[in-house]
């Protein structure tokens, strides 16, 4: 299980517990705040959902490569 205090930010990707009925469970986060937009990385298919909805059905987070703009990601 993913800890609560998980930080998401755009351009990370992460695994979701459930398959998306085009069979892929892979996600590219697409925008962060109160809700989450979330891209489909099998279809396509765009999401909005929840912070908490979508934390809860987190099972591993792949951080994106960092692309030297200076946010102080700790990769």
């Amino acid at each position: 299980m993913v800890d609560k205090a998980v930080r998401l930010h755009i351009g990370d990707r992460v695994r979701l517990k459930k398959p998306h009925p085009c069979g892929s469970a892979t996600w590219e986060i697409l925008r962060v705040g109160a809700d989450i937009r979330i891209k489909c990385e099998g279809c396509g298919r765009v999401v909005m959902l929840s912070r908490f909805d979508l934390i809860k059905d987190i099972r591993e987070v792949f951080v994106a490569a960092p692309d030297g703009d200076g946010d102080g990601r700790d990769v």
